[in-house]
């Protein structure tokens, strides 16, 4: 897992596309991994630095600028603004949403991010593949950064990484679920 910390945006993308072929896997993507940031963001920002602080950095605002950090640092500067923007929006929503009782702010934490699982799992099962996460956890913040490229590759944005990802995982599919082959 730490080596593929390191790794280009291009070779995480491609890496994590080969788990993700399936054209109704990648639907469900787009889904369930905003919904699981914000259901995350929402968890964590509750939490504050330093703790028993009121109005301090709270621990979503801390994890959204490491890993705004990791993705500028991943060579793909249009992908790494990009993905960082989405992620602080749905932090920002999640702020907001935690702002309730502790039962709201827990519903809608777990809520989302439940609901987001359950809807990737779907996905997965389409792919007839487990989920990318399962063999490196770096997968967790690759997913939103790939969301993002389909977004940016859907406005005909970033195209030289939608052609190394198709060259190298190959072209996104309908997997015949009657015949599936491997």
């Amino acid at each position: 897992m730490a080596s593929s910390l390191f790794l280009s945006a291009d070779e995480l993308m491609v890496r994590y596309a080969r788990y993700h072929r399936d054209q109704r896997n990648i639907a469900t993507h787009m889904v369930g991994v905003p919904m699981i940031v914000f259901g995350l963001g929402v968890l964590l920002s509750r939490g504050q630095l330093p703790p028993g602080s009121s109005g301090g950095l709270s621990l979503a605002w801390l994890a959204w600028g490491l890993a705004t950090l990791w993705y500028l640092g991943r060579g793909h500067m249009l992908l790494g603004l990009a993905v960082s923007l989405a992620n602080g929006m749905l932090f920002a929503l999640a702020h907001l949403a935690s702002a309730g009782s502790v039962a709201q702010w827990l519903i809608w934490g777990l809520g989302f991010f439940g609901i987001g699982w359950v809807i990737q799992f779907i996905g997965h099962y389409y792919e007839g593949k487990k989920p990318a996460f399962a063999d490196d956890l770096v997968g967790l913040l690759v997913g939103p950064m790939f969301v993002t490229a389909e977004l940016l590759f859907s406005l005909g944005l970033a195209r030289p990484l939608a052609r190394e990802i198709e060259r190298r995982a190959g072209p996104t599919v309908l997997r015949d679920l009657a015949h599936p082959v491997g």
